[in-house]
Parts: C-alpha cells; sequence; structure tokens
C-alpha cells in the first residue's frame, strides 16, 4: 500500500492546542517540535506531521547574519512570525520573546508579547528564563496569551550563566532547575523547553511536571524535542552540537545545484531553446504547452 505524501498529510492536519499537548503528555504521545523561521520551511515542518513550530531567536544567527541572538528585535520576531504563519496555517506557533523584552517592566512584556500575538500571529510565546520571569508568565497567561518557559541552557543570558556548558551536572543545580521547573509550571506555563540538562534531571521534570517538558540535548526521556530546522536538513557545515542528528546534507545538494547553475551559465549551456520564448505565430505559453 502506497504511503501518504507530505501534501497529503498536511491535508489532514489537525491544529493542536494547549490543552491537546497535555493530553499528548497524559497519554504518553511524544511531542515533535520543529525551529523554523520562514514559509518554505514551515511548510515542510507542517507537512511533514509535527505538532509545533517555534519561530526562535536563533533566527538572528541562522538566517539573519548576526552574531548572537541578543540582536533580535521583536520587530525581527514579528516578520519572521507572518512568514512562519502563511507557510503553516494549521499548526500551533510559538514564539520567542527577544531579549530583555520579559526581563523589563511589566509594560514592555506585554506590549511585546501581544505584538507577537496580533501582529505576528503566534500562538504563544515562549520567555527564557527563571526568577522574575516567573511573574512574566503569570501575568500573561492570566491576560489570555499562553506562555512556554524555557529553562536550562539559556542563550540570552549565557554571557552571565557561565557560557554554554551543560546544566544540571551538580546536585545544587539539578535541585534549583527542579525547583524552577514547578515554579514555571505554578505560574502558568502550558509547556517547558529543557535545554543541554542532563538527561537524569530532564527525566526527573518531566516525570514531575503536568506539562510537556520538550527537550534540546536534554536526553531521552522529555515528553518530546525540538531541533532547528537547518540543522535536520543539514544545511549548515562547521561542527554541530553533540544533540544534533542530521537527516539529510541539503547543503552539498545545494551548493552543487549552484556550481552547476554557475558552470552552465558561463559555458554557454543555460539557457538552450526549451528555456526560450517562440514568435507569436508559435505560441508556447508562458511555461511551454499548447493552448
Amino acid at each position: 500500500m502506497r504511503s501518504p505524501s507530505l501534501s497529503e498529510r498536511r491535508g489532514n492536519k489537525v491544529k493542536k492546542t494547549t490543552l491537546g499537548f497535555k493530553k499528548q503528555k497524559q497519554q504518553n504521545e511524544r511531542c515533535v517540535m520543529v525551529t523554523a523561521y520562514d514559509a518554505p520551511g514551515a511548510e515542510a515542518a507542517e507537512a511533514a506531521g509535527v505538532d509545533l513550530i517555534l519561530v526562535g531567536d536563533s533566527l538572528g544567527m541562522t538566517v539573519l547574519g548576526y552574531d548572537t541572538t541578543t540582536d533580535v528585535t521583536t520587530a525581527d520576531m514579528i516578520h519572521h512570525t507572518r512568514a512562519v504563519k502563511r507557510g503553516a496555517r494549521d499548526t500551533f506557533i510559538v514564539t520567542d520573546m527577544p531579549f530583555l523584552t520579559a526581563q523589563g517592566s511589566q509594560d514592555r512584556t506585554l506590549d511585546a508579547a501581544l505584538s507577537l500575538i496580533q501582529q505576528g500571529g503566534a500562538d504563544a510565546v515562549k520567555i527564557e528564563g527563571a526568577g522574575s520571569v516567573f511573574q512574566k508568565i503569570r501575568m500573561l497567561t492570566e491576560g489570555g496569551i499562553p506562555v512556554c518557559a524555557h529553562l536550562g541552557l539559556t542563550p540570552q543570558t549565557v554571557g552571565v550563566d557561565g557560557g554554554y556548558r551543560v546544566r544540571g551536572r551538580t546536585q545544587e543545580e539539578r535541585e534549583t532547575l527542579l525547583k524552577e521547573a514547578l515554579e514555571a509550571e505554578k505560574a502558568g506555563a502550558f509547556m517547558l523547553v529543557l535545554e543541554c540538562v542532563t538527561e537524569e534531571t530532564a527525566e526527573e521534570a518531566a516525570r514531575l511536571l503536568q506539562i510537556p517538558v520538550i527537550g534540546i540535548g536534554a536526553g531521552r526521556f522529555t515528553d518530546g524535542q525540538v531541533l532547528v530546522y537547518h540543522d535536520i536538513i543539514g544545511q549548515f557545515s562547521g561542527k554541530q552540537a553533540k544533540f544534533v542528528k542530521q537527516y539529510a546534507d541539503a547543503r552539498s545538494l545545494i551548493e552543487q545545484a549552484l556550481l552547476s547553475y554557475t558552470e552552465e551559465v558561463r559555458s554557454g549551456v543555460f539557457p538552450d531553446t526549451s528555456h526560450t520564448f517562440e514568435p507569436l505565430e508559435h505560441p508556447g505559453g508562458l511555461y511551454g504547452g499548447k493552448k
């Protein structure tokens, strides 16, 4: 029997809800999240049947050429969320709150979150960090904006957190992370992302919390996983993080295609007669064929 194509599976897509994610956890059904930044990537992710798409502020380095996520603005996030929304209208979309928008005043946090929802079209926002962040999570959820919390390695604050390192390796760090995870849930978060956390710590968090715990570099026993679209398809060169699994080598394919195009243009092979238009007395139409 023929397996359904990606487009056919996309036609049967039913958009998940925050309640639906919680039910997935209760039914021991793994949740699939992909970080994507544009309409084509989002369309492919939706066709593959992912549960939700994260528009991450990692877009700063991945597609905008910034040095860090701290350069990313709310306007950047709105722009890319709109693109993702156009590509995946039937998939739940979470958008990162940019650097310091959740650590400043309540008005600033509310304005940024509201913009991502109303202008960007996000279904929820994701906030990195602990401490005063929990107050912002409570404020937003009470106001009707779903929030995904993010603990462990938080890229926006690596400059003061000791850099890119695994969290939860000491008993003190483990206890702190578990306490913060419970506080995030109590504040109203519908989901928690744990990044670069020891497997034991992440497993315990998933066991303690009623909300789904999504891991990225957090081991095998979370309620779901998230990876960046470009990492999955192999569109980056250079050293990958240990937690990344590459499922294709898109970069090599793209480079080879562009190399072939360059060589054919320079040698005169492209375009040939099949790519040219005939006089009006021999109409072929813009895309070939007969009228």
